[in-house]
């Protein structure tokens, strides 16, 4: 099956062609620059430039697959959740693809894709559903923090999410605070390791608590009193240095802490982790070192394929129309919704 994806839930236009498994282009065009001046995503802009950049970046992801649009057996796009503006950029321009052609639609899920990019990998990347296994999955993101158990293919619970603010936005807003450009987490992480991560003992939030939701809100908040209770701390570099390292410490503790719980809990063999804090080395380590010491396997997504594409769109989708999922109608809404199926 040859198929178009276009992924437009925040501030990257994405698209991809995905055939059999493997993923024959992936173009992702990033706003980071347009939004770093607000310190954040502004909706309406990232509206606009998704309407500017979405032809241009499917032209671009024609010509490195080799193929035209009238090659295209089906059609598929992110359908939730995102920005409403800049969802329906990328729904309707891959309706009107769909009509036109009278090929599928189907929309997928922005979360339930991100289950399975840590299953993408090679070059080309390529699916392997071959090698899939129960699994519990951490995303972690600037907008989500979720555990989710994998129980078989496409077969999925949500055990826990952020009550609050997910771990991204925690680093974003820490980063704010001490004055570093955004997106944060990228620089926190660099900082972090010139320091000395047991400098000061940040609370770790619902850590020793029942259950699998997440809260960084209050993280956010220690840290806030922190700066006001030492004012010269912003301008001593080592001192900054050290409260990225701290930071980031509960944070990553936090997250491995309750992933591998679930994990063991449920008596899977297998941890995932996706998203774009996935990225974090700090965290990308400690998983490793979790899972080995625990004796799970863990699968960590691409870096490429970590923060929003639409190869994991494509590959999702060109799945589960394999699999007989019926594909939906022309004119499916945005679902911000997630079955807990």
């Amino acid at each position: 099956m040859l198929l178009l994806a276009l992924e437009t839930s925040c501030d990257e236009t994405s698209a991809a062609v995905v055939s059999d498994g493997v993923v024959r282009a992936n173009v992702v065009s990033s706003q980071v620059r347009l939004h770093a001046e607000y310190g954040g995503v502004v909706p309406e802009l990232a509206a606009r430039e998704h309407l500017r950049n979405l032809m241009t970046v499917v032209e671009l992801a024609l010509r490195q697959a080799h193929t035209e649009p009238t090659g295209f057996e089906a059609v598929a796009a992110t359908r939730g959740p995102g920005l409403p503006g800049a969802l329906l950029t990328g729904m309707r321009a891959a309706q009107a693809l769909a009509f036109t052609l009278r090929r599928p639609f189907l929309g997928v899920h922005h979360h339930e894709a991100h289950l399975y990019s840590p299953w993408i990998e090679g070059e080309p990347p390529r699916a392997r559903f071959d090698l899939f296994e129960p699994n519990v999955s951490l995303i972690v993101s600037g907008g989500h923090t979720l555990l989710v158990h994998v129980e078989a293919e496409l077969s999925h619970r949500v055990l826990g999410a952020t009550l609050d603010d997910a771990a991204g936005e925690c680093f974003d807003k820490v980063g704010k605070m001490l004055g570093l450009p955004y997106p944060a987490g990228a620089h926190i992480e660099r900082l972090a390791r010139e320091g000395d991560a047991r400098a000061w003992d940040f609370p770790r939030p619902m850590l020793d608590e029942p259950g699998d939701d997440f809260s960084f809100s209050g993280l956010k908040t220690a840290v806030r009193y922190h700066l006001r209770d030492h004012p010269t701390l912003v301008g001593d570099p080592q001192a900054v240095r050290d409260l990225c390292a701290s930071v980031q410490a509960a944070i990553v503790e936090v997250l491995v802490t309750k992933t591998l719980r679930a994990a063991q809990r449920l008596g899977v063999p297998c941890v995932t982790a996706s998203g774009g804090v996935t990225r974090n080395r700090a965290l990308r380590e400690a998983l490793d070192q979790a899972c080995a010491e625990a004796g799970l396997t863990l699968r960590l997504a691409p870096a490429a394929l970590c923060t929003d594409n639409a190869a994991m769109i494509g590959v999702l989708a060109e799945r589960k129309l394999l699999r007989g999922i019926v594909a939906d109608d022309y004119d499916t809404e945005i679902a911000p919704d997630w079955a807990l199926g």
